[in-house]
């Protein structure tokens, strides 16, 4: 195993990031605007975000890079920026981590479907390994490939990221509805995790999709197929929409007060997804 995360598993439990898209929103970026192009175009609001969440205790962070593969860029016309993107937002994150915190790059979904043949799967995993690549020239620590619901597409991700010889993370967003604990592509947990490791995953995971009470059964689950300390960021609760605005009421200390039980059923890394802020972190760094 890489030795970065041997060095990682050696801790009780390494306190990750919180959402950043929120966080942006507040610092004007549009709605509907690709977060990453701000990597290139606004890159001091990208790093005191990144800072943000290393003043707050986060010992890894992610970088902007979550949809900067050339799919989601050429909806904006950024297409040929891929590798300028990807290495940017992790030299950003790597700046404000500076050594109290490592950086692993984002690496989130396509935005088409395998499944509806609007790409084959090796123009996906081409476009996967061009972002892994250029995460790697930026000097990443790591990769996480996450937020994905289709498993194909995150074992070429996967795939894809562990040419790099980084440690790779995988993670999943399973329902919280009718599909409960199953990804949108029909896969159990089990499924899922042992999917991720079959194409080369270090570490499995969650993040988004449900609030943190939500990720108790899906941790144990993780984690007996795997072995191994798992990845887990969980949303703010679930979310109401007051006026045509998004809402979450959960507090930072009731959202940290679920860390021991994610502690006894397996969880390893944690940290938060939508709606999550570094007060988020910050109460989960006090609990820990």
């Amino acid at each position: 195993m890489h030795e970065t995360l041997k060095a990682l598993l050696a801790e009780k439990v390494v306190l990750t990031d919180g959402a950043w898209g929120t966080q942006f929103q507040q610092k004007g970026l549009p709605l509907g605007m690709n977060p990453d192009i701000w990597n290139l175009d606004e890159p001091q609001k990208v790093y005191e975000v990144a800072k943000s969440y290393v003043d707050a205790g986060s010992q890894i962070i992610l970088s902007n890079t979550f949809g900067a593969n050339v799919f989601i860029l050429r909806n904006s016309g950024n297409e040929d920026k891929v590798y300028a993107i990807n290495r940017a937002g992790v030299e950003i994150s790597k700046k404000a981590a500076g050594t109290q915190a490592k950086v692993f790059a984002s690496m989130g979904p396509s935005g088409i479907m395998l499944l509806m043949g609007e790409v084959t799967p090796d123009e996906m995993l081409a476009a996967f390994t061009e972002q892994a690549r250029a995460m790697a020239d930026g000097g990443a620590d790591g990769i996480v490939v996450e937020t994905m619901c289709d498993l194909e597409e995150a074992k070429l991700a996967i795939q894809a990221a562990k040419t790099t010889g980084l440690p790779v993370v995988g993670s999943m967003v399973f329902d919280s509805g009718a599909m409960l604990d199953h990804t949108m592509m029909g896969n159990s947990v089990e499924d899922a995790a042992a999917g991720m490791l079959e194409a080369g995953a270090d570490i499995v995971g969650s993040n988004c999709g449900k609030g943190i009470e939500g990720f108790l059964n899906v941790c144990r689950r993780l984690n007996a197929v795997s072995g191994e300390k798992v990845w887990i960021k969980a949303n703010r609760g679930l979310p109401e929409v007051v006026h045509g605005e998004t809402r979450y009421s959960q507090t930072p200390e009731q959202f940290a007060a679920y860390l021991p039980q994610l502690l006894e059923f397996g969880a390893g890394f944690v940290g938060g997804c939508c709606g999550t802020s570094p007060e988020f972190i910050r109460a989960v760094k006090n609990a820990i």
